[in-house]
């Protein structure tokens, strides 16, 4: 069975969290966050530099984390889903 932080179909309205490789300064990060932050549905992104961690807020509209993804890799970097925890 696959999870949800696992799909790529469109998740519902929530929070979603990516792992991003490929981080390595203040710059990366904002570069990342507009990236994502371009993607339909999205209302707000905080991304970590330590923990390389991207955390998506999403409204009341669902968001498809394939696009996510895509975002991310045409910024230059690379994402993933985020194991919990």
């Amino acid at each position: 069975m696959t999870t949800p932080a696992e799909s790529d179909s469109p998740t519902s309205a929530g929070t979603i969290r990516l792992r991003i490789d490929g981080m390595s300064c203040g710059s990366c990060i904002a570069r990342v966050e507009r990236a994502l932050l371009r993607v339909d549905g999205v209302d707000r992104v905080a991304v970590n530099l330590t923990t390389e961690i991207a955390t998506v807020h999403t409204g009341v509209r669902a968001v498809d984390r394939t696009a996510l993804t895509k975002a991310v890799r045409r910024a230059g970097y690379d994402a993933a889903p985020a194991r919990p925890g």
